[in-house]
């Protein structure tokens, strides 16, 4: 009788190590972990703290209604403080020690480009980072996927609406990285489409508000409008310098600047500028998914809507899409296979589509003012 049962001991034991075996990294019976590597700390904090706080509020959702195929999801979120030296260490520890299933909402082109050789080598999905660079798109790699549209749609988008209001001239200021270098690009070619150049330029370091020299420069070459590739503290700054040395310019932002943290940063200097945005507007009432974030937002206890957090919100709610409809056989080629299948998909107003060419969400690109209060206008 003991043998018997020492017998049926030993088999279920070899047939869970046989079952641990054949799983996916990051991936239990009951438990999918997810990795995210944003700042939570320094001047570029409120972006990555409001990106955790709309992935949270979407998982915390599913989770509470028993997560996805009976699994909840876990997220891990470290603080690279928007410096890639700190990025890099965080995705291999999140690969290596958290044997995490995926990484999302990362914040940031020059964080989120270092990353690219070590999750593509560890063949590990890298899902809805909030950055819109070329250089996470082409070459196209098997494991981004985009939900927002890039700076090259933004930027043409700013472009065509400076020239359709009566501007000739347009400058840049923009971020000495990556990220600057992104949407600097994006700006050359919508100008060189429509036969102008840009018409000066204007240079910050990355985690600095050192503007002088760049409003200085920009203020002489008095542009109509000057094009802004930053994050709020120093594209905050350089407003208001430009504004005190008597500029008449008009200031578009990309929606990377973080369009509530820069309104509140500017308070009464902000009335006018404008931002990009690839996101629906969070304020409003009319958009399925909008009335969703609000109100998961206001349960999950964040109350202060925002274009940051409402990224984080759709992002978290296409990749749980993409687990829905992986089913419960849950492997990362799996997953990456059925959200190449996923085309024109509506999750709640606003629409993703990918193949297994095209791992670029989205194309949608809107334009808002921020207006007296630091409240925005469409």
């Amino acid at each position: 009788m003991l043998r018997v049962a020492v017998c049926s001991v030993l088999t279920g034991l070899a047939a869970s190590f046989a079952l641990l075996a054949g799983a996916e990294t990051g991936v239990t019976h009951d438990r999918i972990v997810l990795g995210q590597s944003v700042a939570l700390t320094g001047p570029a904090a409120q972006l990555g703290i409001q990106m955790r706080n709309g992935v949270r509020a979407y998982l915390d959702y599913v989770n509470a209604q028993g997560g996805v195929h009976g699994r909840k999801i876990e997220l891990i979120t470290l603080d690279d403080g928007y410096e890639p030296s700190r990025t890099v260490p965080n995705t291999k520890k999140l690969i290596d020690e958290h044997k995490v299933f995926a990484l999302i909402g990362y914040v940031g082109t020059p964080t989120s480009v270092p990353a690219i050789p070590v999750f593509t080598e560890a063949k590990v999905p890298f899902f809805g980072p909030f950055t819109g660079a070329e250089a996470l798109r082409a070459p196209f790699n098997h494991y981004i996927f985009h939900v927002r549209a890039s700076y090259y749609d933004e930027t043409d988008k700013i472009v065509e609406q400076v020239l359709s209001i009566g501007g000739k001239t347009i400058a840049v200021f923009y971020q000495d990285d990556a990220y600057g270098q992104a949407g600097l690009k994006g700006t050359e070619i919508a100008l060189t489409k429509r036969g102008l150049k840009i018409s000066a330029l204007g240079t910050v370091e990355r985690n600095t508000i050192k503007v002088e020299n760049a409003v200085k420069t920009l203020n002489a070459a008095k542009p109509d409008a000057v094009v802004m590739i930053s994050q709020y503290t120093s594209c905050a700054e350089f407003i208001r310098q430009m504004k005190k040395a008597g500029s008449a310019a008009t200031f578009y932002n990309v929606s990377f600047v973080g369009s509530k943290a820069l309104a509140d940063a500017l308070g009464t200097d902000g009335v006018g500028v404008a931002i990009s945005q690839v996101m629906p507007f969070p304020w409003g009432a009319a958009v399925p998914v909008v009335k969703e974030y609000q109100r998961l937002s206001a349960k999950a206890g964040y109350t202060d809507f925002n274009f940051s957090a409402i990224e984080g919100f759709i992002v978290a709610k296409v990749f749980v899409e993409g687990l829905k409809r992986t089913g419960k056989d849950l492997t990362r080629e799996k997953f990456i296979d059925a959200v190449e299948r996923m085309q024109d998909v509506d999750v709640g107003g606003f629409y993703v589509g990918y193949s297994p060419k095209n791992h670029a969400g989205s194309k949608f690109v809107d334009l808002t003012i921020i207006a007296r209060e630091g409240k925005f206008l469409r």
